[in-house]
């Protein structure tokens, strides 16, 4: 089963991890999944990144937001071959002032990557500002879903968000 073997992964590279913590959308956890920590871990990148691949085959562009996201949306660049955009959380006061470092995105099947999502914010705002300039988003993928209303919140703006893993998957094992 895929979906064991990347739990065994993300356990083993210490991504799973239990005690007290805030979560970025202000929530009280007693397990953090810090995917970072996996997307750091070269064979476990790979191993997520063929399994994301699986979901790609219609699209022009990957794009990630900044910075859990950025290291998954390389390794799946670099799986597929498919072009990908950083989207940034602010838009850069300097330089040439860009929201999306990459290529023109206008006219294009966007996937966007995802490392964990609980509310779905993060998700949405990166939706928004895709299609602002020209995006088309129809799908979004994340290592894990930790079932918190992600899901049905991206559904509400016609996005089908598949998870790798949901929580429950996890803490059942």
């Amino acid at each position: 089963m895929e979906e064991e073997s990347l739990i065994e992964q993300l356990k083993n590279c210490g991504a799973i991890q239990f005690g007290r913590f805030v979560l970025t959308s202000g929530a009280i956890s007693d397990y953090y999944i810090d995917i970072k920590k996996a997307s750091t871990n070269p064979k476990t990148l790979r191993f997520i990144a063929e399994r994301m691949a699986e979901y790609t085959e219609e699209y022009d562009l990957l794009a990630g937001m900044e910075l859990g996201a950025v290291p998954l949306v390389v390794a799946l660049s670099l799986q597929t071959d498919i072009p990908y955009v950083i989207i940034r959380k602010e838009r850069k006061t300097h330089g040439t002032g860009k929201g999306i470092e990459g290529d023109n995105i206008n006219g294009r099947r966007i996937l966007v990557v995802e490392d964990v999502t609980t509310s779905g914010g993060s998700l949405l705002k990166t939706i928004r500002i895709l299609r602002e300039n020209g995006g088309y988003v129809d799908k979004a993928i994340v290592v894990v879903d930790r079932e918190s209303g992600a899901i049905e919140k991206l559904r509400e703006v016609n996005v089908d968000l598949i998870p790798l893993l949901t929580v429950s998957e996890i803490l059942k094992k």
